[in-house]
């Protein structure tokens, strides 16, 4: 596997980035905090989403930002894959709004879908690309540290030993279960047995034929009385059909009965009412009188001469008219009124303004002529102002006169006389440092000439042909201690020179300060006189301008007065419409109630003949009603003529004995089909039994087959489970070997010293150190920075391990290194580069990405990217160097 780039948008410190990933080494370099590791967490979540990231899915989206977006793009196993995730953080808490890998077999949608498929890809779930490829910064010692137990599970599972484990284990589940079945089966067998023994002990057949030949008995008894029943239930048919037309006769008799008695009560009650309706027509009468001499006495108070309904209604739509013309124009007269009114509010409303916009301008006009004032005194003081300038700046030129150099070029002579300064110091240490190793050189020589030998080969002086070495090393140390104090004059010169220098750039820097001054002051002298006389004319307007206003408010004010007059008119008019308006409106009630009266008179008179017809409708339905009274009683007589209680008696007779011998037929009955269907049931039973006994019998077979091959399948399950657990052993102890030869072959790689022999790994994972002299050390007794090779050495030889084992059917992750040398000194630096290069070089690793703020990984680059991060926005961006040499060099220097 190869990620080929990596695309963010609000991931994390980035707003966004884009970054192309070739195969080779890439360092991803820059300062600390400067978001390199975020490069390498963006392909990590790109792959296995929230399990990817220690926190929430809230902290992968940038402060400030709603959504975040990572692309990846990578090539597996000879085909291009690109993965987008997209986090959405808009809501209480941050979700994943998208979730697409593309693959050339098709397209993978959800978060769960898609960290599936990487995880079948890979081989390896998140946790496993962790302990294997990746190597996050501050985990360089997460192996070292971890347990045997838990190194153990973690290396099973990346070589997918725990499948073996599973496997067994679901043999050993297989095993027991068809031991569970087999002798759950077993006991059923013996069961059947003892079922089938108990049912062969009963005879069945030779009970099935008795119970028959009892069937046929029982049923032929059965037959004979039931056509007895039937001859019985006939006659009690028939009396009983007698005995129903005498009922129904004597009910039609008392029908007919009732019907005489209601149509009598009937005829009663409707002479009643009509009684009750002659007292209602006289009352209706005397109620209409009465209404008419009120209409009299009405139709007087008005200007009509008598009631005629025409006339009332003409003169009544006459008042109407002059009523509705009244209140149009008192409603004019009072929108004339408020017109006016209004108008007369306005036009103070608008004088007041006036007046109040008049004061504004003179206030204004005041503020302005005191503000000229305070003008005229500031011009004054910067004219002063102006000339201090002139002096200083006079002042300033005049050191220049007869200095070493001219105003512009000061600020480089001051630095050309630092950085001779600089040389000078440099060249003072330089030969302290020189004079005091020689004077010790020379003290230690003259030490052993006094004690007889050789002051530089430290033999006896007899035999030392170099004795007067040492006049030559004190004549030097004369030389140097010359040269120390040219060079100390050479320096107290320069301070000199220095002082001078840096007080000459200081007045150049001061001379531009206040010629900067003198324009901007120049600059507003000439604002200020230019406003002066502006301001002068600007008063004036205001002045002349509030004069105005107070003329106009004045004009206002009078007409407004004139419109209050008007309204005052209006209103009078509105009283006079008012007090005609409320006669018009007595008078139109007056015949209003003319016309009620009239209305009145009319109901009296149509409810009196309503009355009238009712009443004589009653009349014609009584003259009905009697009419069938008489046909009523008249049928009664014919039918007490048709009964014959003769007749009657004799059914009731033949009803009795017929029901009482149905009766004991009926019970008989019920005794023999009671013992017929026992008998019956009985029969089934048996028949049952021997169906039983066969069905026990197939099942005995088919059971004893069943468990003879459950006694074949559990040998079969313990042998699987054995392999199982036997290949797994023996792959184990395989991968322990051969991730041994492989650990201690990186290890002496990157630690090239005498210090330790070898590394053990025995089968349980438990690693030893060994030294030269065959102690034995615990990785966590080693130094910080050698823990930290050991640790990296362990993951290339798991790396290695894999790749080689799994033979290319699902090529590697990339190798992935963050912040590696954290516990490693300089020395050690030179050691993770070997180690680098071994992987991309002999082990054959395709992509190796290392991110550093260490300079010296730099070299180890077929590609490097810089990472930076803003000062002001805090956010990060990448950059691609194209001439690494040219920047490897650069570092150096």
């Amino acid at each position: 596997m190869r990620f080929q780039r990596i695309s963010m948008e609000s991931f994390k410190c980035y707003d966004d980035a884009d970054l192309p990933l070739d195969p080779g080494v890439t360092v991803i370099h820059g300062l600390n905090g400067s978001g390199k590791s975020s490069l390498l967490e963006a392909c990590f979540f790109a792959l296995y989403g929230s399990t990817a990231i220690d926190g929430t899915l809230e902290d992968v989206v940038t402060i400030g930002a709603d959504d975040c977006t990572v692309e990846l793009w990578f090539a597996h196993a000879g085909g291009e894959y690109h993965l987008t995730r997209r986090v959405r953080n808009t809501g209480e808490r941050a979700t994943t709004a998208k979730c697409v890998l593309e693959t050339p077999e098709g397209t993978f949608e959800g978060a769960r879908a898609v960290r599936r498929r990487v995880t079948e890809l890979l081989r390896m779930d998140s946790e496993a690309f962790l302990n294997c490829a990746y190597v996050r910064q501050g985990e360089v010692n997460k192996l070292i540290n971890a347990s045997a137990s838990e190194r153990q599970d973690m290396l099973d599972d990346l070589l997918q030993l725990g499948k073996l484990e599973e496997y067994r284990e679901r043999a050993s589940d297989a095993r027991v279960g068809v031991k569970r079945v087999r002798e759950d089966k077993r006991s059923r067998l013996d069961q059947l047995d003892d079922q089938i023994t108990a049912k062969e002990e009963k005879d069945l057949h030779e009970r099935l034929n008795a119970l028959e030949t009892t069937l046929s008995e029982t049923t032929a008894e059965i037959e004979r009385i039931e056509d007895q029943r039937e001859t019985a239930a006939e006659t009690l048919e028939r009396a009983q059909s007698t005995l129903e037309e005498y009922e129904e006769r004597r009910e039609q008799l008392a029908e007919l009965t009732d019907d005489i008695e209601t149509l009598a009560d009937q005829i009663t009650e409707t002479e009643r009412e009509r009684e009750e309706l002659k007292e209602r027509i006289s009352a209706l009468k005397s109620d209409r009188e009465e209404l008419a001499t009120e209409l009299e006495e009405t139709v007087a108070e008005t200007d009509l001469d008598d009631a005629d309904p025409g006339r009332v209604d003409a003169r009544l739509g006459d008042l109407e008219d002059r009523a509705e013309e009244l209140r149009s124009r008192i409603e004019s007269q009072k929108v004339e009124a408020q017109k006016h009114s209004s108008e007369a509010d306005s036009l103070r409303s608008e004088a007041e303004d006036l007046d109040a916009r008049a004061e504004a301008k003179r206030e204004e006009a005041a503020e302005l002529e005191s503000e000229l004032e305070t003008a005229r005194e500031t011009v004054a003081e910067r004219r002063e102002k102006l000339a201090e300038i002139d002096e200083q700046v006079e002042a300033l030129e005049a050191r220049f006169a007869g200095a070493d150099t001219d105003r512009e070029s000061a600020p480089d002579h001051r630095d050309s006389v630092a950085e001779d300064l600089d040389t000078a110091r440099q060249r003072v240490t330089e030969l302290e440092t020189k004079l005091a190793s020689e004077r010790e050189s020379l003290s230690e020589a003259e030490a052993l000439l006094e004690a007889g030998k050789c002051p530089e080969c430290g033999q006896d002086v007899a035999e030392s042909p170099h004795v007067e070495s040492i006049e030559d090393d004190r004549e030097h140390v004369t030389e140097l201690e010359s040269d120390l104090d040219a060079a100390r004059e050479r320096v107290e010169s320069l301070e000199s020179d220095l002082e001078r220098a840096e007080s000459l750039a200081e007045a150049a820097d001061r001379l531009d300060s206040l010629e900067s001054n003198r324009a901007n002051v120049v600059q507003l002298i000439e604002e200020k006189e230019s406003g002066l006389a502006a301001d002068e004319a600007r008063i004036e307007t205001l002045r002349e301008d509030a004069d105005a206003l107070d003329a106009e408010a004045e004009t206002k004010r009078e007409a407004a007065s004139e419109a209050e007059e008007l309204a005052a008119q209006a209103r009078s008019t509105i009283g006079e419409c008012n007090q005609e308006h409320q006669r018009v409106k007595q008078s139109i009630q007056r015949l209003e109630r003319v016309a009620e009266l009239l209305d009145a008179i009319d109901d009296r008179d149509s409810d009196i003949e309503q009355l009238r017809e009712k009443r004589a409708q009653q009349a014609e339905m009584n003259d009905q009603r009697r009419e069938r009274l008489a046909e009523k009683r008249d049928r009664k007589g014919d039918l007490a003529e048709q009964v014959d209680e003769d007749r009657i008696e004799a059914a009731r007779d033949d009803k009795s004995r017929a029901a009482e011998y149905i009766e004991q037929a009926d019970a008989k009955l019920e005794e023999l089909r009671a013992e017929r269907d026992e008998t019956q049931s009985a029969i089934g039973g048996v028949r049952t039994e021997i169906e039983t006994l066969e069905e026990l019998r197939t099942q005995r077979d088919q059971l004893a087959e069943t468990v003879s091959k459950l006694d074949a399948l559990y040998e079969e399950s313990e042998q699987l489970q054995e392999m199982y657990g036997s290949l797994r052993a023996e792959l184990r102890q395989h991968n322990v070997e051969t991730l041994e030869r492989m650990l201690n072959e990186t290890f002496s790689l990157v630690y090239q010293n005498d210090s330790y022999s070898h590394i053990e790994l025995d089968g349980e994972y438990q690693l030893t150190v060994y030294q030269k002299d065959g102690d034995p050390l615990e990785p966590d007794q080693l130094s910080g920075g050698e823990r930290a090779l050991f640790n990296l050495s362990l993951r290339c030889a798991i790396y290695r391990l894999l790749a080689e084992g799994i033979e290319g059917a699902a090529p590697m992750p990339p190798l992935i290194l963050d912040e590696p040398t954290v516990f490693l000194d300089s020395g050690h630096v030179t050691q993770l580069l070997d180690l680098i290069a071994y992987m991309r070089d002999e082990v054959g690793v395709a992509q190796i990405l290392v991110v550093s703020h260490d300079e010296e990984l730099v070299g180890a680059a077929d590609d490097l990217v810089r990472v930076e991060k803003s000062a002001t926005s805090n956010r990060s961006h990448v950059s691609r160097v194209e001439r690494i040499e040219e920047t490897v060099a650069e570092l150096a220097d």
